[in-house]
């Protein structure tokens, strides 16, 4: 018997654009032989099913939909959402207060990783190379000039909740720094200002299978612009993408080895990617960030290393939706 397999998609923010190409791409490789796959929309309207051009809404008492009069419960919902509620937490408590399984982190570490200033220090607790940073909140506002009394230019300027790069810019000037700060408070009440780290950008996709955590072909980012922003992420030919990365297998060994340790001091399920920054004069990976719902699109990193590690999507997603489940 087929188990019924919720497919959340859309989301409460800007990244919901995204959201909608990662259901795509899960819905063209989900293996339709073991599963029923229901696309379920979530959007600031409503919570819909989606089928043959018609919507109905879920009921949200028990995330239940009804076809043809007969009620459909899910054994599992795979979790696409990225951003606001599907990638913070907030989906994942109320699957658990519903006891259904899903394919992501749990309520706690979505809602941690989902902030970049909590991360970085969990992870500086932990012995995790991170970069000095400060974190700004608009209620109580800093100065560019108190920033740069904890900092140094060149510095990275970003939203402190959330992904895909929206409001974030790279400052090397004192006097770009507040018009940077403005545009990523549009976007978020929080803010990070991180200083610049020298290095080789690198991401890499971890999971669990069977209680064992595998790491994923690392890639190695080399963007066009001057730092891997939305633009560059989601545009097609504005970053080079080297999968698997050209590096010594010292590197990666240490890459892979800061990968699985990140992903087993937050407590990591499911698919994660995290970025990291190599130093090479330290011959140290910094940790950037996790992604707990990393985007499954044409354009996303994390199909590319599936395929470089010899995998179907198919087999992938089956594998995410079995951990789940069991």
């Amino acid at each position: 018997m087929k188990s019924n397999i919720a497919l959340v998609t859309g989301g409460y923010s800007g990244e919901a654009v995204i959201s909608y190409k990662t259901a795509i791409t899960i819905l063209q490789h989900i293996d339709t032989l073991k599963y029923n796959i229901y696309k379920i929309d979530i959007t600031p309207n409503g919570w819909y099913y989606e089928a043959s051009g018609n919507t109905q809404l879920v009921d949200k008492n028990d995330f239940s939909i009804q076809i043809n009069s007969k009620k459909i419960v899910f054994d599992a919902v795979l979790i696409g959402i990225h951003g606001t509620p599907g990638e913070d937490g907030k989906l994942q408590g109320y699957f658990d207060m519903l006891n259904i399984p899903y394919t992501s982190c749990n309520a706690a570490t979505s809602a941690l990783t989902f902030n970049k200033r909590y991360t970085v220090a969990v992870a500086a607790f932990a012995g995790i190379q991170v970069a000095q940073s400060v974190h700004l909140f608009k209620k109580h506002p800093l100065t560019a000039q108190q920033v740069l009394q904890q900092v140094q230019l060149p510095v990275f300027v970003k939203p402190n909740n959330g992904g895909s790069s929206i409001g974030m810019s790279k400052v090397t000037q004192t006097n770009d720094l507040q018009a940077a700060i403005d545009k990523a408070f549009k976007e978020d009440n929080q803010v990070l200002v991180e200083e610049y780290i020298s290095g080789r950008e690198f991401t890499v996709g971890v999971f669990k299978t069977k209680g064992v955590i595998k790491v994923l072909p690392i890639t190695e980012i080399i963007p066009k612009n001057d730092f891997f922003d939305y633009e560059a992420k989601y545009t097609t030919g504005m970053a080079n993408e080297v999968t698997p990365a050209q590096i010594d297998a010292s590197v990666t060994a240490v890459i892979q080895s800061a990968a699985q340790k990140v992903y087993e001091v937050f407590n990591c399920s499911g698919i994660v990617r995290i970025d990291f920054i190599y130093n090479d004069k330290s011959n140290q990976p910094f940790l950037l960030e996790i992604n707990t719902v990393p985007g499954q699109s044409e354009a996303s990193i994390v199909p590319q290393q599936v395929k470089a590690m010899g995998w179907t999507l198919t087999d992938f997603y089956s594998t995410l939706i079995e951990e789940a489940m069991h």
